[in-house]
């Protein structure tokens, strides 16, 4: 399994990590375990999770994928062997009221209250990678499109970067990163935090997937530039990139079949583009979601592609993605495709 560095750190990612939010809904703790239990087999030793988690995000599960992965290291006893990370949830007072009131600052007082309630539940003295899961100011995230200027109030980065310093000071985390973010969010915090002499941001999770390279714009050359990589969430695309939904199909257990209003991979236009790249994976003899997964994989600002999985069989065949690199005429074919149908579904 290749590593990669994680930002200006001394800490190595695998290519591939494991992402949790499924363990608590639709997967068993049980399930949960044998799924993490294969990662770190496979050569895997980076988990991602958040204490949003489980999704969808409800009260009744806030904080349970915390919980489910705290118990396996500790059963484990494989702490050593994980690089892991959370994140604290943003504000949301229409969605999330139960997280500090949907009123979330990225001050000192929420993230050392919400870091509290991470490392309780993850059974840890430290996150490696503790990470802010929205901004708090309103701007572009979750597929909005446009931007219409607003009068906000949010916490000045100086204070926010201030309070992560002190957490890195006190050992509780090592590194941080931003996820859902934006070209003028992150080069904000890097060269805030250049000016105050506080460490940056070594990581920005963000969607990205063959249905929506939109990341390539204003933060691919970020991410180069600044050493501040990629941690490409929805690679599938919510599964879509896989055929599995083609035809109006919905598959038992399948997070569509299940949720149905998670729809941002599943308009016409991506349904189109899909089928394409579905049929251009066959075509060469390749399976469409391990071909979707090696694209993102091969991507020079990426520092690691976050993978979900339901079923063992899933894990390992995305894993297995990491052996997969794509010659000159697939390459070709993805971008002729992209060409004609550019980010269907950002």
């Amino acid at each position: 399994m290749p590593r990669r560095r994680l930002g200006r750190t001394d800490i190595e990612v695998s290519l591939i990590c494991l992402g949790t939010m499924t363990f608590g809904e639709q997967n068993t703790p049980e399930q949960a375990f044998a799924q993490m239990d294969l990662a770190l087999e496979r050569g895997v030793n980076f988990l991602d999770t958040a204490e949003l988690y489980s999704i969808p995000p409800r009260e009744a599960t806030y904080g349970r994928t915390e919980e489910i992965v705290g118990e396996w290291l500790q059963r484990s006893g494989r702490r050593d062997q994980v690089v892991l990370a959370s994140k604290i949830a943003g504000p949301g007072e229409d969605w999330i009221p139960w997280i500090r009131g949907g009123r979330t600052r990225f001050d000192r007082t929420h993230i050392r209250a919400a870091l509290d309630g991470s490392l309780r539940r993850l059974r840890t003295e430290y996150i490696d990678l503790y990470q802010l899961h929205w901004p708090e100011r309103r701007t572009n995230f979750f597929g909005r499109l446009g931007y219409t200027p607003e009068t906000d109030d949010f916490t000045p980065f100086e204070e926010t970067l201030a309070a992560l310093a002190a957490e890195i000071e006190a050992g509780r985390i090592r590194a941080w990163g931003l996820s859902n973010e934006t070209p003028w969010g992150t080069m904000r915090f890097i060269s805030t935090a250049e000016r105050l002499g506080l460490p940056p941001p070594v990581s920005v999770q963000n969607p990205y997937n063959l249905l929506n390279r939109s990341y390539e714009v204003g933060m691919a050359e970020v991410s180069w530039r600044e050493r501040c990589g990629l941690l490409a969430y929805s690679p599938l695309g919510f599964g879509v990139l896989s055929g599995k939904y083609l035809d109006h199909a919905r598959p038992a257990g399948a997070r569509l079949t299940l949720f149905p209003d998670y729809t941002r991979y599943s308009n016409p236009q991506a349904v189109r583009a899909t089928r394409r790249y579905v049929a251009l994976a066959r075509k060469h003899g390749l399976d469409p979601a391990q071909m979707a997964l090696a694209y993102v994989n091969s991507r020079p600002f990426l520092t690691s592609t976050i993978i979900g999985a339901t079923t063992l069989e899933q894990l390992e065949a995305n894993i297995a993605s990491t052996w997969l690199t794509l010659d000159t005429e697939i390459l070709e074919g993805i971008e002729a495709i992209h060409v004609d149908q550019p980010n269907p579904a950002p």
